[in-house]
Order: structure tokens, then sequence, then C-alpha cells
């Protein structure tokens, strides 16, 4: 064939494509046979070489599993097929277009791949999909966007997803490179598969296994494992992943990262899927992980939010403003449940604030809340403001609390300068709460007042009211 007459019909960058199929039906060499003056143009102005024809494709383009499985489908199914390919060193993409083109030679097929460069991937390009496949992103996109309990409307994404791939297993994972950790944020399991729930895997070595993943996909959108032909070459790049992947039971696997604002938030990945649809699948997962990516952003941003407005970012305890929606709940309440309030109030913190700064009062503050900690609920504690804690406990008995208060004095012992002035009340009301605040108050004061005259030496730094702090 006269590629070069072929060729130069196209006005875009646009070359042939030429790829090797052995006996087995895996391909062999993939090379570009010819090219048009605007991919001439195109590489000696970007890469500062000519081009020259049928050469290695790797030679111009980084090599991608991705791309060779696609320029393979064209080639030898008739597939016309659209995808990106990275190009990290330049921090751009290729938007490629992949056509079959008849072929004179039983074991070599031929494409014409069509492209142009650009700074980001284009989703209105990439929403140019099947009607089915277009329903399926919708459907997503639809019960995100209408979520009231995001995390069972993540459990339901995710069963969709498994569905569309007809595969055993789907799963979001999300990830901290900060802290390195992870979290399984929703996973199905096809019933009878044999596989096990992601939570048997995530132990303390298992970063370690994610951290391969960002190398693994190399200049990809995402990996494609298909058959044993495509283990083999994932144990040969990547051994500590295809061993975690065969001791699961996993044949094959699409994964793709969950990319928001240059940052890696997860990934989601389906094992054992019909590799019959590997297209349809790749299509709609390239697609939906835009949405869930960006619903993952803004559910992790509320979260932070949440955390910002209910805990105290010192201590870890819960915060003032948790504390007061608590009681005001708590005096709301109809049921005959009691109640049980403990004031714990720091001696001595300014004499430490003053003689060994404020990280060393900051430390004692800490110290003070992990004390608490050792013998009540994070969520039963509030840090009132200042050097004062609240803890409020319901449906307990006055000896109850009684003991817990004795417990938090032996408690202290453990911590170096630790010492509370406590108060504590009960009430077989729930809804009497405020009152059992202000009596635990009120002898807390008396505590400290007791401490101050047993420890004169201690009422260094009085608070201008003349109470010692």
């Amino acid at each position: 064939m006269d590629f070069d007459k072929i060729i130069e019909r196209y006005t875009n960058k646009a070359c042939i494509i030429s790829v090797e199929r052995f006996e087995d039906g895996t391909y062999g060499n993939i090379r570009l046979v010819a090219g048009n003056k605007a991919h001439c143009d195109d590489m000696l102005h970007v890469m500062n070489r000519p081009f020259i024809p049928d050469s290695p494709y790797e030679e111009y383009l980084p090599q991608n599993k991705n791309f060779e499985d696609y320029c393979y489908r064209s080639a030898f199914l008739g597939q016309s097929l659209h995808t990106y390919v990275s190009l990290p060193q330049m921090g751009l993409w290729l938007n490629m277009y992949l056509h079959s083109l008849e072929s004179d030679k039983e074991n070599t097929g031929y494409c014409v791949y069509i492209y142009d460069v650009s700074p980001n991937v284009d989703s209105e390009k990439q929403a140019s999909l099947s009607a089915d496949t277009s329903a399926a992103v919708l459907k997503t996109c639809i019960k995100l966007r209408g979520a009231g309990d995001i995390r069972q409307t993540f459990r339901e994404v995710v069963e969709d997803i498994r569905s569309i791939c007809d595969s055993d297993y789907c799963c979001i994972l999300l990830t901290d490179s900060v802290t390195r950790s992870c979290m399984n944020l929703c996973e199905s399991i096809k019933p009878g598969s044999g596989l096990l729930p992601m939570d048997n895997y995530l132990d303390d070595q298992f970063y370690n296994i994610i951290d391969t993943w960002k190398d693994t996909l190399g200049s990809s959108t995402c990996i494609i494992i298909k058959d044993q032909h495509d283990m083999e070459w994932l144990h040969s790049i990547n051994p500590l992943w295809h061993d975690s992947l065969a001791a699961a039971g996993a044949k094959s696997i699409v994964m793709f990262p969950l990319n928001y604002n240059n940052t890696t938030l997860g990934y989601i990945w389906a094992i054992n899927f019909n590799v019959e649809n590997v297209v349809k699948i790749k299509q709609t997962l390239e697609l939906t992980t835009f949405f869930i990516a960006s619903e993952i952003s803004n559910y992790q941003l509320l979260n932070k939010l949440e955390v910002l407005s209910s805990t105290d970012m010192l201590t870890g305890v819960m915060n003032r403003n948790e504390m007061n929606n608590f009681v005001d709940s708590l005096a709301a309440d109809t049921s005959k449940k009691s109640v049980g309030v403990l004031f714990a109030d720091l001696n001595g913190l300014k004499a430490v604030n003053d003689n060994g700064g404020h990280i060393a009062g900051d430390n004692l503050l800490k110290n003070a809340a992990n004390a608490l900690r050792d013998v009540f609920a994070v969520h039963e504690i509030f840090r009132a403001g200042g050097d004062e804690f609240v803890v409020i406990l319901t449906d307990v008995t006055e000896e109850e609390v009684n003991d817990k208060a004795e417990k938090l004095r032996q408690v202290t012992k453990n911590y170096d300068n630790l010492v509370f002035a406590i108060g504590s009340a009960y009430e077989d009301d729930v809804k009497k709460v405020k009152l059992a605040l202000h009596n635990a108050d009120e002898r807390m004061y008396a505590d400290k007042k007791r401490y101050y005259e047993l420890h004169p030496e201690k009422k260094h730094g009085a608070n201008p009211s003349g109470t010692a702090r």
C-alpha cells in the first residue's frame, strides 16, 4: 500500500500504525510506518528530531499498555476508538483517535492514528459515548448529586459500577500520602465469588503497595490487566502488586486513580471483569471517575468543616460549640435517662505557661485531654474553654459518676504536673442537665480553693478576680 498517499489526505496530525499479531492472538511490534506533514513537523519542532518511517512507536510516544491494546483493537478488530495518553515530561496530553485501515498482510494490521496535544483532558470530548454508556454515567451523576446519606450513595454507585463491569469485586479506596494511610470508602462483592473484603488486606504494610501504583500507571489514565499475558507483564514491572492481586484471587483488573485538582484522592478498581467489554468499561469509568473524584473532594471538605466546627484542634476532644449543642439536645430530651456532669479544671496552667512557655502549656493541655480519654469516651469529653474541660454522661448512676471522678484523680498521677480541680453532679432527669452543669461547676471551684489552701505556693498567676487558676 502507498501509506504516504493515504496519510497525506489528513490535515490534522496523523500517522499510520502497524501492529504485528502472533498465532496465539497476542500482539508484537507496534510501529509508526508513515506520517503526514503535520505529524512530521510536530516531531521535528516538539521532539527536535525528524520522523523516521517504520520506527517503533515507543521512540516517539510513551510506552503505554492501554494504547497498545487500542492499536490492536483498531487494527485487527476494526474498532474506532478514542483515548488520552499523558506526556508527563511536558505536562501535556495526547488526545487521540484510532480508525482501522484495510491490511494486505495476514499477520499485520493497520490503523490511522489522528491526534492533537492539549494541556488538559477534555471532558466534553470524553462525553461522546454510546447511549448506554452515557446513561450509566448519567445515572451515577444523578445519584451523587442527590445524595442524602453520602456513604450509602457511594455504596450504591460502586455496586452499579461492579454491575457495569460485570466483575466479581469493585472498591473505592481513599488514600492520604501525608499520613500514608488509606480507608475503604465502599466496596461491592459478587455473591459466591470467594473474594474477601478489602479490610482483610489493609494492614500497616499495605501503603507500600499503594506507593507502586503511580509508577505502574505511568502515562496512562488507568491500568487494565485483561488476562494471564497482562498479569505476566505486571509481574515483570510490579511484582509486589502482582503477588498481592494473585493472592487475592484476581485474574483481571481495571483501575483508575481518583484525581481532583492535581491531587490523587484515592483509587477505584474492578476485579475479574468482563474483558469482552473492556472498551465500554474504560470509557464509562474514564468519565465517571471525574464526577466521583469531585464528590469525594466535597465529602472530605465537609468532613473537615464538621471536625473544625465540633473538635478542639489542640486536644482533639469536642469543643464548646459541640458541648452547647449537646446540652441543648439533652435539655429537650423526653426520655427517662439520668445525666452526670463532671467539671475538670487544670490547676497551675498559667504558672506552667509563665515558666515553660506556651508550648509547655499546650503539652499540659494535651496531657489533660489524654488523661480524660483514659477514663471517658472521646464523645463524652468537651473543652469548654481555656483550661476547663467538661464531661457529660447519660444513663448512668450517681455512684458511677463519683467512681469515674475518683478514677480520673488517680489517672492524673501518670502525667507530670497534671492536677485537676474536679467537681461532679448528678440528676435523675436528663432535662436537668443545665442544673447539673451549674452544680458541678460550683463544686469544681470549691475543690480548686481547697487545693490552693493546701498548696499556697501554686497560687502564682491568679486571675483578675482573685481566683487562682
